[in-house]
């Protein structure tokens, strides 16, 4: 136990049978019981896992039918939690990338009533990501956190792809997670959700370990961003709706209507006046101005509704 509260861990896994018994002989005291859940895995992780269980009694290993995905595995796992009556469930991978003796940097926000849901960021710790992550991961990070950020409306977060997380009891019964992005993406479709309900999310400072001659991330950056960014786009719309429609009307989805509307019409105007300056024809005074104010008003609408956004995320 933590602080009086009851501390479950859920690990999603799949194939990963040189690292999860590293991963389970690390965990540490506080945690008070231990759900792995194997995505259909087809090597032999499941016979570690039920050694490790053998030395472990808080170990329990439960078995998808077929191979659904990360996102469904800690689905799984927080059900299972949930069921069970914990107080707060921490998620990390079997893959070893994620030290399990920081694990209580993660709980003490939700125990002091500071958060529902935090989350790893490996750029603001001691001897950050920034120096050790690669190039290219180091981009497609950025560029998705950045995404997340306004999908999710959780404008203080960064690191959107880290797995390392820990959620409060409430917080997973008040989700639909049948409806939740079962593959790899998840921590950022887990963010948005996060921000339509209005849980506060922080982020917690946390090392990063890469083991050199092990594979670890089964994510490629390019597919990764390319595969994630139509989730992003239809989560932000999602967001909206239920945040600012449904669940506590606010003007500024006013502003985001204007902004969607007025800018793409000024940059199509003004290609079409472009259009027609190279087709030897004139242009308008009125035309001109047209353009420049769709683009202006446009471009200020969404720049307040962004503000109003970060603002409520407060």
């Amino acid at each position: 136990m933590y602080e009086g509260k009851r501390i479950a861990l859920v690990i999603p896994a799949y194939n990963e049978s040189k690292l999860i018994k590293p991963t389970l002989e690390n965990v540490p005291d506080i945690i008070d019981h231990i759900f792995v859940i194997d995505d259909c895995s087809t090597d032999n992780m499941a016979e570690v896992v039920r050694e490790c269980g053998s030395k472990d009694s808080r170990i329990e290993l439960i078995q998808h039918a077929k191979n659904n995905g990360p996102g469904q595995g800690i689905i799984t796992g927080y059900k299972a939690a949930s069921a069970a009556n914990y107080d707060i469930t921490v998620v990390v991978g079997g893959d070893y990338q994620m030290p399990l003796d920081e694990v209580d940097n993660f709980l003490a926000p939700l125990v002091k009533g500071e958060a529902d849901y935090t989350k790893g960021n490996r750029f603001i710790a001691e001897g950050s990501a920034f120096k050790d992550m690669p190039k290219l991961r180091l981009i497609a990070n950025t560029m998705i956190s950045m995404l997340t950020k306004i999908a999710s409306g959780l404008y203080k977060i960064f690191d959107a792809v880290d797995g390392y997380t820990a959620i409060t009891k409430e917080a997973i019964d008040a989700i639909d997670w049948n409806k939740a992005w079962k593959g790899y993406g998840y921590p950022m479709d887990f963010l948005i959700r996060m921000g339509a309900y209005g849980f506060r999310v922080k982020d917690v400072p946390r090392k990063a370990i890469y083991l050199e001659g092990e594979r670890q991330s089964q994510i490629k950056a390019i597919r990764y961003i390319i595969k994630v960014s139509p989730m992003l786009f239809r989560g932000f719309f999602w967001r909206l709706t239920i945040k600012y429609v449904f669940r506590d009307f606010h003007p500024l989805i006013f502003f985001y209507a204007m902004g969607f509307l007025f800018f793409p019409l000024g940059i199509l105007w003004g290609f079409y006046l472009i259009y027609v300056k190279i087709s030897g024809m004139l242009i308008s005074g009125p035309s001109a101005i047209l353009c420049a104010l769709l683009i202006i008003t446009g471009l200020q609408s969404l720049m307040f509704a962004i503000l109003f956004d970060s603002q409520e995320s407060d």
